[in-house]
């Protein structure tokens, strides 16, 4: 019999056994999508870097407007015109403006902009102001956008175009992210051949390690697969070592039962600790979790759906802990078709489609990957119910 734990104390073991060093690489911004920050980023200049106007008009200084309006215009002398990209060649002083397009650079002097239909032409090289304006109308202030020091991203960050966009914005060409965790996966069994493999009577196709491999990489970790390993504990004994030397931590498999061949429990104790055997899981019950030269080493059971859930549950938020990833689930709330019965006292992950607004379980056995394809997501029954009923508000948590 296993001696079984419940999910969130797995996940609780998981948070004090291991607490990783954050690994930290510079990427250039144009690869950066996806990444994770590994510390805060900083801004060293001011946006924008000047005062600029916000219209097309005329650079004043306001007080030079006070009490204008159509009937009494201010007057004021056009000293020139501030041209696009390019620094005023002069300052303005009392009774003085400058012709400005939107987004030039206010001379020395002027502290606001009249609108340009504000404005009329006058004689002799005037300019007939109609409007008052006040002190910085029409006009963005130096680091009005950011200052120098400001923080434009935090750590934990996972960065989009928009961050992209931010970063160009201030010059930074390179960011300090997170360095992928990379993860070993190890099929076992004699009964797995490769999915590319038509198989013979008694035998299937190794599923586990390509749904693993996608599902790791839509997380944002670097995969290494070592293939197909036998029931053999010598061959798998070697590779598993070879997988911790290289990874930051390993999946194995199949071979987490209590069977007669199943050895991935007694390889992790040779190596490390075994940290728990069987989980309140449904499906899942068999999962391990062992800690060889201070890494997670995970025993997924055989079965492809069980695996898949046990990894959402349990291996990605272990991958965000390695990244300081901000955890982010879709999820959303729906009603239930129909009743669901459950086991009591194990937690039950039932994977549901979405219809017309309305949760609808998908049924199958876990070891059935048409499963996985027809399902928008899955559901959790809390180990203290016996199911769910059909009426029901329940949270789904998407897949897709």
């Amino acid at each position: 019999m296993l001696s079984v734990i419940s999910p969130a104390e797995a996940l609780e073991i998981l948070k004090k056994s291991f607490l990783p060093p954050v690994k930290t690489e510079y990427v250039k911004i144009e690869e950066a999508s996806s990444r994770v920050l590994s510390r805060d980023v900083l801004s060293e200049e001011f946006i924008p870097s000047f005062d600029r106007s916000t219209v097309d008009g005329f650079a004043v200084r306001c007080a030079d407007t006070y009490g204008a309006g159509e009937n009494m215009p201010a007057m004021l002398s056009v000293k020139g015109e501030i041209l696009m990209g390019e620094e005023p060649e002069s300052s303005i002083s009392r009774g003085e403006c400058m012709k400005i397009s939107t987004g030039g650079m206010l001379p020395e002097g002027a502290d606001s902009v009249v609108m340009v239909e504000n404005t009329e032409d006058g004689f002799e090289g005037m300019c007939l102001c109609n409007k008052s304006v006040a002190l910085f109308e029409n006009v963005t202030r130096k680091g009005d956008d950011i200052k120098a020091g400001d923080r434009v991203l935090s750590k934990g960050t996972v960065i989009n175009s928009s961050s992209v966009g931010s970063l160009a914005a201030l010059g930074i060409s390179e960011i300090p992210c997170v360095k992928k965790p990379v993860v070993g996966i190890i099929s076992t069994g004699d009964e797995i051949v490769s999915y590319r493999e038509k198989p013979q009577t008694g035998k299937i196709r190794d599923v586990n390690s390509v749904l693993l491999c996608s599902l790791l990489k839509e997380n944002g970790c670097v995969v290494l697969n070592y293939g197909i390993i036998k029931d053999n504990r010598k061959q798998l004994t070697e590779v598993f070592h070879r997988a911790l030397g290289e990874c930051d931590t390993v999946l194995l498999s199949g071979g987490s039962s209590k069977g007669e061949r199943d050895m991935t429990a007694e390889i992790i104790s040779e190596r490390g600790e075994l940290l728990f055997h069987g989980l309140s899981l449904k499906p899942g019950k068999p999962t391990i979790l062992g800690k060889c030269d201070g890494k997670a080493v995970f025993g997924l059971p055989g079965h492809p759906a069980a695996a898949y859930f046990v990894a959402l549950r349990l291996v990605i938020p272990f991958t965000e802990l390695l990244t300081g990833k901000k955890s982010v689930r879709r999820t959303g709330k729906y009603i239930l078709s129909q009743d669901i019965p459950s086991n009591h006292g194990r937690e039950e992950m039932v994977a549901v489609k979405i219809c017309d607004g309305r949760i609808i379980p998908v049924f199958g056995k876990s070891g059935l990957v048409t499963l996985l394809s027809e399902s928008d997501g899955y559901i959790i029954i809390d180990r203290n119910r016996e199911g769910v009923f059909a009426g029901e508000e329940t949270e789904v948590f998407f897949i897709k």
